[in-house]
């Protein structure tokens, strides 16, 4: 674990993986005068409402939590309704060594954590995909994903909120009644939340 100070009231924990992030999440969320968290793959940004004194709470803190298991989350469980017919779900199934059917399946099977939020407004990055399903992203990425495909990148699986350029393997798409994973006219805006567990539901 590394602290670094970031502007005046913030600072940046960096740590060794997803587990030590989630754990440290935790244990920061409750500190007094935190008025953000923000985790990242490797990383938590703690931004307080004045910084001083804050790195030596924040290392006191942290040196005294065990942050080798992430937290049992009381977070709400979001239900995806999904439609699986994407462009690269025939290539998932074959590297996987499954059927269509059962790679279908086995997403649908597995329940999601949302580690954090990056790469576009409303981008969730979910952990908990199942092994077969871990896969290098396509040698050559789209210049065009449409809004609410459903793909898959090394360990993470997650959902494009608008339309981007991207190189994840896309399993389908989510069903056209599922509500936006990111409105600004709506509060919060971002559906998902670190934290949050998530399902897909094949429709």
């Amino acid at each position: 674990m590394r602290l670094r100070r970031c502007g005046a009231a913030a600072v940046l924990v960096e740590l060794d993986s997803l587990t030590e992030v989630a754990a440290a999440r935790a244990a920061l969320a409750d500190l007094p005068g935190v008025v953000e968290l923000v985790p990242a793959a490797r990383t938590v940004l703690v931004s307080f409402a004045s910084g001083a004194g804050r790195l030596k709470q924040v290392s006191e803190l942290l040196d005294n939590a065990d942050l080798s298991n992430a937290p049992v989350s009381d977070s709400r469980t979001v239900v995806l309704p999904s439609v699986y017919d994407g462009p690269d779900l025939e290539l998932v199934a074959e590297t996987a060594g499954l059927s269509v059917e059962d790679t279908v399946a086995l997403h649908t099977s597995a329940e999601y954590t949302v580690a954090f939020c990056g790469f576009s407004p409303g981008f969730a990055y979910l952990t908990g995909l199942p092994e077969p399903l871990r896969q290098p992203r396509l040698d050559t990425p789209r210049t065009r994903v449409p809004v609410g495909a459903i793909g898959v990148a090394g360990e993470f699986t997650g959902v494009y909120p608008r339309s981007s350029p991207g190189g994840w393997r896309l399993l389908g798409r989510l069903a056209d009644d599922t509500d936006a994973l990111f409105d600004p006219a709506r509060t919060p805006a971002s559906l998902l939340a670190p934290g949050d567990r998530v399902r897909f539901e094949a429709r």
